[in-house]
């Protein structure tokens, strides 16, 4: 093994690229890898405004790519491939992807989660054009707007109570006929003079040219469809489905702990279970998953890196 990289991150989504800058700054040897696209959700935010001092009309990619551009800057090498499994069991860490296979003193595992979709025509289309995941993130572009939000577990009615703040009426769809969020939750949700309720019912298209326009409805019990269309007044309206999430973390499984839900738990200093090996960002268990704690995430690992290779490797 003549290529041992002082750290191989796993995912270049705000976490990875925060611990890849901080890992090449630190004169580690440094290899980001990538399956897909470089910057992870935020790569499908339009305008970035609650990062600390970002500039005026920011986007997810430019924010991104300035990112990219500073972990070059300071040398860490970036990689695409797809890592098809991972053997943490040595002193030093073994990561096979499908191009090649590396070699590491430490590994940042920052790949992250998606958001499980409702699956409709003209979701995918129209992320960031109307649709979002995100309430803390886009609730204030839709100010004075009508909003749905999709679910009924505990996340989909705190987010919609949220968004009150901001729309002028926030609708929960949900598949069933009962919520599932706490019953406390609910007591709140049921007084807010904000919020409607549709029930049985499910999102079976999203339509919009360039932004949402139209949803069409299906009632689960009836059969029926209907259709909501914007106001001619604001020519679109939003879509916030919270259904869960998903972290990608299968291939992980069997060589780190993971919580019932796949996501990796780690200490304040994003220690695993495993030595030598650091979660950040979506994947880890935490109770904020944005921009601003994925960065914060990657630094601190990164620093913990430099720690840990001091004291398991002499020179």
């Amino acid at each position: 093994m003549e290529n041992i990289y002082d750290v191989v991150v796993i995912g270049s989504g705000p976490a990875g690229l925060s611990a890849g800058l901080y890992a090449a700054r630190a004169k580690m040897k440094t290899l980001v890898l990538e399956k897909n696209k470089v910057g992870g959700q935020i790569s499908t935010t339009n305008e970035v405004a609650n990062y600390p001092g970002s500039i005026p009309n920011a986007t997810g990619p430019s924010l991104v790519a300035r990112m990219v551009e500073q972990v070059e800057e300071f040398g860490a090498e970036r990689k695409k491939d797809t890592i098809k499994e991972v053997d943490f069991s040595g002193k030093i860490k073994v990561i096979k992807g499908e191009k090649e296979e590396y070699h590491a003193k430490a590994v940042i595992i920052a790949s992250g989660a998606t958001p499980k979709l409702i699956g409709c025509p003209g979701e995918e289309e129209l992320t960031g054009k109307g649709v979002s995941y995100c309430a803390t993130c886009d609730a204030d572009f839709f100010t004075d707007l009508e909003v749905f939000v999709v679910g009924g577990g505990d996340s989909a009615v705190e987010e919609a109570m949220y968004l009150t703040k901001f729309a002028r009426k926030v609708t929960i769809v949900h598949r069933r006929d009962e919520l599932r969020a706490a019953k406390s939750i609910q007591e709140k949700a049921f007084k807010n003079p904000k919020l409607e309720f549709m029930w049985n019912t499910a999102i079976q298209e999203i339509k919009g040219d360039g932004v949402v326009e139209a949803v069409a409805f299906k009632n689960l019990v009836t059969g029926e469809v209907s259709e909501y269309v914007a106001d001619e007044n604001d020519g679109t309206f939003g879509i916030f489905p919270f259904i869960g999430y998903d972290p990608l973390s299968q291939i992980y499984k069997g060589k780190v702990d993971m919580d019932a839900q796949g996501y990796i738990p780690t200490d304040d200093n994003m220690k695993t279970n495993v030595p030598g090996v650091f979660a950040a960002g979506d994947i880890r268990v935490k109770s904020l998953r944005q921009v601003v704690t994925a960065v914060a995430d990657g630094a601190i690992a990164a620093v913990q890196v430099e720690k840990y290779i001091e004291h398991n490797f002499e020179e």
